[in-house]
């Protein structure tokens, strides 16, 4: 009889040994979703964000939609006096070259980061950083020159009001992500360079920032596209 009653008591065990095995892989540090727990994080993180970026994205294309008011025009808003010449957009076309070509230099360093060439991967994250702090030096001469020709949150002289909330909000917090980002980066560079990943010889965190540097590359291209261009 023991023999017949032996299953009934093993079913229950392995089911709750089942569970018992998702709960330890979730709560300590190891895979989910068949990737590390760090890139499902950052995934995840980036999925909230994008939900976030497109909010406020649709706000400004519905607010633009319904404005009365006339938009005012990008490229005499957003052009530059060179010569006694303005020049339209010459500085937006220059802020995307540096964050663009920020994204090749991070590409590489995840590159190097695989083959676990630590030099060239902390150079190139460096590199990465002080193109970023660039973007965000030139979007900082970019807001001085439209505040001292009276732009502001809540009134623009150019046109329709709304123009300059959603464009300091929205380029803020992209601004905010890229000036996070920098300081993301610096962290992991210095780490790299100390050697602190030749222990474990895992250099996948290389690989997260750079999840998270493409993606502030790519919401550029839609802010990008949407303000300067439209």
């Amino acid at each position: 009889m023991s023999a017949q009653i032996a299953p009934a008591h093993d079913a229950p065990s392995t089911s709750f040994g089942g569970w018992r095995e998702f709960i330890e892989d979730w709560s300590s540090d190891r895979e989910a979703f068949r990737v590390s727990w760090g890139k499902a994080m950052m995934w995840i993180f980036l999925l909230s964000d994008t939900f976030i970026f497109s909010c406020f994205l649709t706000s400004y294309m519905t607010v633009r939609i319904a404005s009365t008011v006339p938009w005012p025009i990008p490229s005499e808003v957003f052009a530059l006096t060179i010569a006694g010449t303005p020049v339209p957009l010459i500085l937006i076309a220059i802020m995307t070259f540096v964050l663009i070509s920020s994204s090749g230099t991070m590409a590489m360093a995840v590159n190097f980061a695989y083959r676990r060439n630590r030099v060239p991967t902390a150079v190139l994250m460096l590199a990465t950083a002080a193109l970023g702090a660039t973007f965000v030096g030139m979007q900082a001469f970019e807001w001085t020159k439209l505040i001292h020709e009276g732009v502001r949150p809540w009134g623009n002289p150019m046109g329709a009001p709304q123009f300059g909330s959603t464009f300091f909000m929205i380029t803020g917090f992209h601004g905010l992500h890229v000036s996070a980002g920098v300081i993301y980066l610096l962290v992991v560079a210095r780490r790299v360079l100390r050697g602190h990943y030749e222990k474990s010889g895992n250099y996948q965190i290389v690989e997260i920032a750079g999840l998270y540097w493409h993606f502030v590359d790519l919401v550029w291209v839609f802010i990008f596209a949407l303000f300067y261009l439209w």
